[in-house]
């Protein structure tokens, strides 16, 4: 089987944010699991030199939006074993910033036609293209408007889509003209069940709309977006392709995240020894001025400091959390508001309280592996990844019963010893601090405890699994008949 996988991001080429972790990790899955996958992302100037210098040319062609004629460069590059095809514009890549310009809607026009365009070229006729997020969007319906019936003498007639929201908070809306000037659209497809968005036109909307399925990112996101609250506007036309939406839960990297083998972390541990886990905590405390204190419990943050990570919600309790028997470290950026009240904490809480306001994967690494617990107390989580690393280093979540949250983290069962962490289910801060104190307390029942760390070890968030699942959805899909 034969699949296309668009995405706007991938490790380790081009990152932002989570999806670049899934497409540098889950093709790979896919391939070792006997699927031929191909994955198509723009060349952008941020990637390093070293790697472009390894690319290799394979021609160019050139894309159409409505009077442009715009040149596109063919590259390519074998990354642990799947071919990765870099699509290159300078106009459009060269940016000092993947997101966020004046013209995105443009730019990432052009990348989903072009992610079209180049397949004659490259001489690969997929049966599936798996389009993620808003970035490729455009994919699907630009295939049933331009390219199924009126290309290549039928190349494109029996290729299915695959639409996977990882965010649905980000949607790429834009000025209705551009169905005109840049896309090329005939304004049919301008409707309430098509790409129209409040007078505007939605690229996650239009993906949704007209791919063959739609997932997201775990099972319980995909039923929280069918509602009103979680929907972000969106809910209508999620509900209306409910049938054809599933959720797969994402999977981590288990060969590059083990604490039995990582070189990035302090001492190396597993779920049959767990001696290393206390040398890695006792280096850490040196590391960042925290008091020496094998017994007193340590809680990790690492997260975006923004309201949808839950942060308001530590920022209500942070004095109340650090005046308890405990110690919390913290690497992150985001809302000014959020790194202030974290600094103030640090110097109020001298030797309890470390605040890192900045990106460091290796320290993030080893906050993994050192901390006791791990709190994300998150207002919404499509899936969320730092609970599956805390959990492969034997840290414990605490989290609120969201999203993929939900599906990832076993509450904690006293009577019976199963669970995998500690939840609460309101947006409330009290309640997030009443899982941190039920936490604590079985914290200081050691074998308890140590029970609930060697279980979160074995569990299983590999991206076998996961794509396992998706392959099980693109066989689905193939005794689907193309009807436009």
């Amino acid at each position: 089987m034969k699949v296309w996988f668009v995405t706007p991001e991938a490790a380790p080429f081009a990152k932002t944010g989570g999806l670049a972790d899934v497409a540098g990790s889950l093709p790979r899955a896919l391939k070792d699991l006997g699927i031929d996958i191909r994955v198509v992302m723009p060349k952008y100037r941020q990637i390093p030199q070293p790697v472009m210098n390894k690319m290799m040319f394979l021609g160019y062609t050139f894309v159409d939006l409505t009077w442009r004629h715009e040149y596109c460069g063919i590259f390519t590059l074998e990354h642990d074993g799947v071919p990765f095809y870099f699509l290159d514009n300078e106009h459009y890549f060269y940016r000092d910033w993947y997101y966020g310009q004046a013209d995105d809607g443009e730019r990432f026009t052009f990348f989903c036609k072009a992610a079209l365009e180049v397949l004659p070229v490259i001489g690969f006729k997929p049966y599936i293209i798996h389009c993620n997020d808003w970035q490729a969007g455009l994919v699907s319906l630009l295939l049933d408007a331009h390219y199924r019936d009126y290309r290549h003498n039928g190349f494109y007639k029996t290729i299915h889509t695959v639409m996977t929201i990882h965010n649905l908070k980000y949607q790429g809306v834009f000025p209705k003209e551009m169905m005109d000037e840049i896309i090329g659209l005939s304004w049919e497809y301008f409707h309430p069940d098509g790409i129209e968005f409040h007078d505007k036109i939605n690229f996650l909307k239009a993906g949704i709309a007209y791919s063959t399925r739609v997932t997201t990112v775990s099972k319980a996101y995909a039923e929280e977006i069918k509602t009103d609250f979680y929907g972000e506007n969106l809910s209508g036309i999620i509900r209306r392709r409910s049938n054809d939406l599933s959720g797969i839960v994402n999977g981590i990297d288990y060969e590059n995240n083990d604490p039995k083998t990582d070189k990035k972390i302090y001492a190396n541990f597993d779920a049959d020894n767990l001696d290393g886990k206390q040398k890695n905590k006792e280096m850490l405390q040196k590391e960042l001025g925290l008091n020496l204190a094998q017994d007193t419990p340590l809680i990790g943050i690492i997260s975006r400091l923004v309201d949808q990570k839950g942060i308001d919600l530590v920022d209500r309790m942070i004095a109340e959390l650090l005046d308890m028997d405990l110690q919390m470290v913290v690497l992150g950026t985001g809302d000014k508001k959020y790194e202030d009240m974290f600094l103030w904490a640090q110097s109020a809480y001298a030797g309890k309280m470390s605040a890192n306001i900045r990106y460091d994967h290796i320290l993030a690494r080893k906050i993994y592996a050192s901390c006791d617990m791990f709190l994300m107390p998150s207002l919404f989580e499509p899936c969320g990844l730092s609970q599956l690393f805390s959990m492969r280093y034997g840290t414990v979540p605490i989290v609120r019963e969201t999203g993929g949250l939900i599906d990832t983290v076993i509450p904690y069962n006293e009577y019976t010893g199963e669970g995998t962490g500690f939840t609460f289910r309101n947006y409330n801060a009290h309640e997030m601090k009443d899982a941190v104190v039920r936490a604590i307390t079985v914290y200081k029942r050691k074998n308890e405890w140590k029970n609930i760390v060697r279980q979160c070890m074995r569990q299983d968030f590999s991206w076998n699994r996961s794509a396992a699942e998706y392959i099980n959805l693109y066989r689905q899909i193939c005794g689907i008949t193309v009807t436009k």
